[in-house]
C-alpha cells in the first residue's frame, strides 16, 4: 500500500480504490482501522476513494510520541496526505469522529476543500449539545423492533450516566438500521480494529476550541452535506440540522432506514446521495 511522512516523521499508508476523481476519506472509532469503510455502498464506481490510515491504524505506524494521537495534532497528516495525492483542492469525507478531524483541517484550511462531506459526525469540534431526548427520541422509533425493550432500557441507563459495560453491548442494534447478523459481525470486527490507546487521548484537553472552529466554519464558502440516518441516535437529525446551520452552504438529509453506517443499510441511496453531492459541480483539482 502507499505511504507518505508526516510532519513529526511518522509513516502513514492509505489505501487507493474506485474510479474517478478523487475523494480522501477520514475513518471513525475513533482512531479506527480504515477497512471499515468498504467501498462505501459502491461508491468507488463513481469515485476514487482515498482511505486514510489514521496514525497508529491499519498500515499506519505508531507515532514515537503518542500525545500526537490527540485529534488537533492530526491536522497535519490530512495535509501532508493532500500534498502528497498532489491536489490543490480536495474532496473530503469523514465518519463519525472523523468529522471532527474533518471540521478542525476545514477550519484550518478552508481553501483546501473543494466539497465536504460529513457523515453521522461526532459534534465534539463544534461544541453542539445532544441531548439524552434526542437520542432517546430517534431510539423509539425503533419501538416495533423485537430487541427493543432491552436495548431501550440500556440505552436510558447510557443517557442518564449509569451504564455498565453490558449497557453498550446491549444497546448496540440502535447502531445499525437492521439488527442481523451482518450487523452483529461489522460490531465485533469495528471493536478488533480501534486503537484503544489512541482512542483515548483522541479528544484529550486541548483538542477542541469549538468557538473558533465554528467562526470558521461560519465562513467556509464552499458546499457542505451533513448526512445522517433516519435512526442514528449517535447523530440525530435535529443536532445534523443544528451542525448544517453552521455552514453558510450546507444540505442535511436523513437517509431513511439507516442507522450510524448508512452505506451498509441503504447502500445505493448512500452512493447516490454522496456522489450526486460532490458531482453538482464536477471533480476535485488535479495538481
Amino acid at each position: 500500500m502507499p505511504a507518505f511522512t508526516a510532519p513529526d516523521g511518522t509513516s502513514l499508508a492509505y489505501h487507493v480504490t474506485g474510479d474517478g476523481p478523487p475523494l480522501v476519506c477520514l475513518p471513525g472509532g475513533p482512531m479506527q482501522d480504515s477497512v471499515y469503510l468498504g467501498d462505501l455502498g459502491g461508491l468507488t464506481a463513481r469515485r476514487t476513494v482515498v482511505r486514510l490510515d489514521l496514525r497508529g491504524t491499519g498500515g499506519s505506524a505508531v507515532p514515537e510520541d503518542t500525545a500526537s494521537y490527540r485529534c488537533d495534532r492530526q491536522v497535519g497528516d490530512v495535509e501532508a496526505l493532500r500534498a502528497e495525492l498532489g491536489l490543490e483542492r480536495m474532496d473530503l469525507l469523514a465518519h463519525c469522529a472523523g468529522a471532527n478531524l474533518a471540521a478542525l483541517y476545514t477550519a484550518r484550511h478552508p481553501e483546501r476543500v473543494r466539497r465536504l462531506a460529513l457523515v453521522t459526525p461526532s459534534v465534539f469540534a463544534v461544541g453542539l449539545r445532544i441531548t439524552a431526548e434526542d437520542r432517546l427520541e430517534t431510539a423509539r422509533l425503533r419501538r416495533d423492533e423485537p430487541w427493543f425493550a432491552a436495548a431501550y432500557a440500556s440505552l436510558e441507563a447510557i443517557t442518564g450516566g449509569r451504564a455498565t459495560a453490558g449497557d453498550w453491548d446491549a444497546a448496540a442494534p440502535f447502531w445499525y438500521g437492521r439488527w442481523d447478523d451482518g450487523a452483529r459481525a461489522f460490531r465485533a470486527a469495528e471493536q478488533r480494529l480501534r486503537n484503544d490507546e489512541a482512542a483515548a487521548l483522541y479528544a484529550a484537553d486541548g483538542a477542541f476550541d469549538p468557538d473558533a472552529t465554528r467562526a470558521a466554519l461560519a465562513a467556509f464558502p464552499s458546499p457542505v452535506l451533513v448526512l445522517t440516518g433516519e435512526y442514528d441516535v449517535a447523530a440525530p437529525p435535529r443536532a445534523m440540522k443544528e451542525y448544517a446551520d453552521l455552514f453558510p452552504r450546507a444540505e442535511p438529509v436523513a437517509q431513511s432506514g439507516a442507522g450510524h453506517v448508512p452505506w451498509r443499510d441503504g447502500p445505493g441511496r448512500f452512493a447516490s446521495a454522496v456522489a450526486g453531492f460532490l458531482d453538482e459541480t464536477g471533480g476535485a483539482d488535479g495538481p
